[in-house]
């Protein structure tokens, strides 16, 4: 059985081919400068809401990662009331929805704030409010006693991925860990953000929920790397899309003598896909935005307000009377009427085809 990468001495003097990474750092620090470029160009309220999005993505991505289904509207929900962002039709969360929203935005918004013992404790209390994990018993709060293993298959088969460090350890690897993330100034935060990921895993120090706040350190080092609280971009929802490279890689790492260079390459051209995918959404962002500025003095109701958001957003299906209906909760007469009304003013077009239940879309809009 190969070592694991702890139970070299000095194990965590990490080494890495500069030469290997060098290409895609800098395309993703080109990317970032970028992101924050074109966000800029945005109005107040616009890249609140590219916040709004994108913080609401990381925190049910990061979830999902671990099996975990949160729901999407009780995440922003909680997000929104706690940035005092005003967005129409918020829903009351749960307690542990609302423990998930605090430690992320501990970690993004008070980004500058040293890492401590406290806060991480903090940050495991949060997630796990009843002390359980599932139908476990677990310890919150504090760092593990027991041995840890990463195991896969059924009982009496099961296959193990990972055995952490030993938990008689994990309190002075933890410090360790905890002094270098505080003094060591001389990294790129984002170099530091792959670093500290890979360290934490590696040392596993919690009885669960370690890969969620593994992320949320990252998070943290990305919005230091940015100098700002303001997330544009998901790493959670594209660790999720990379899934099982990410193990992979995780898995082949951990028993390295010390180069990690194929971690930092994964987890560079990650980040630089989950930067990708947030072009196609600041797109979408900023036609909303030019649509708002181009209909601020007509007369557009509540109802039509909420739909017209939704069809900017992600609206699933066709849109027809009979779901406009269902939406807002009204008669298919007001429905229809409101259709109408948006027809008249040409906002919405009915589509090609439409048969007896006529479709309806957005209708194309320039802005002069």
């Amino acid at each position: 059985m190969a070592k694991y990468i702890y139970e070299y001495n000095n194990w965590t003097d990490f080494s890495w081919h500069d030469k290997a990474i060098n290409a895609v750092f800098g395309e993703v620090r080109l990317m970032q400068g970028k992101i924050i470029g074109q966000m800029n160009t945005l109005g107040f309220s616009a890249k609140e809401e590219a916040t709004l999005n994108a913080l609401t993505l990381d925190i049910v991505k990061s979830s999902e990662i671990e099996g975990e289904l949160l729901n999407h509207d009780q995440v922003r929900s909680s997000i929104a009331r706690r940035l005092g962002i005003n967005t129409a039709g918020l829903v009351a969360s749960s307690r542990h929805i609302e423990g998930v929203v605090e430690m992320m935005l501990d970690a993004t918004q008070r980004y500058m704030l040293p890492l401590t013992e406290k806060r991480l404790f903090g940050w495991h209390a949060a997630l796990f409010p009843t002390g359980f994990s599932g139908p476990y018993s677990i310890e919150v709060g504090r760092y593990r006693t027991g041995d840890m293993q990463v195991v896969s298959g059924a009982m009496g088969k099961e296959k193990v991925h990972y055995e952490a460090v030993k938990p008689e350890l994990v309190k002075t690897e933890m410090d360790k860990f905890l002094d270098w993330f505080n003094n060591e100034n001389s990294l790129d935060p984002v170099m530091k953000a792959a670093i500290a990921h890979f360290w934490f895993i590696i040392i596993h120090p919690f009885d669960d929920g370690n890969g969620r706040i593994g992320r949320a350190i990252s998070d943290l080092l990305l919005a230091r790397a940015e100098g700002s609280g303001e997330r544009f971009y998901s790493m959670s929802s594209q660790i999720l899309a990379e899934r099982k490279i990410y193990y992979e890689v995780l898995q082949k790492v951990q028993h390295s003598s010390g180069d990690i260079t194929e971690w930092i390459d994964w987890f560079l051209h990650c980040l630089k896909n989950a930067m990708l995918s947030t072009e196609s959404t600041t797109q979408k962002i900023l036609r909303k935005a030019e649509f708002w500025k181009l209909h601020e003095h007509t007369p557009i109701n509540e109802r039509q307000r909420l739909i017209l958001n939704k069809l900017f957003d992600n609206f699933e299906g066709k849109l027809q009377t009979s779901k406009w209906a269902k939406i807002v909760k009204t008669s298919s007469d007001t429905a229809l009427r409101d259709i109408k009304d948006l027809v008249e003013k040409g906002i919405l077009k009915q589509s090609e085809g439409g048969g007896r239940n006529a479709n309806y879309e957005l209708v194309d809009f320039k802005i002069e």
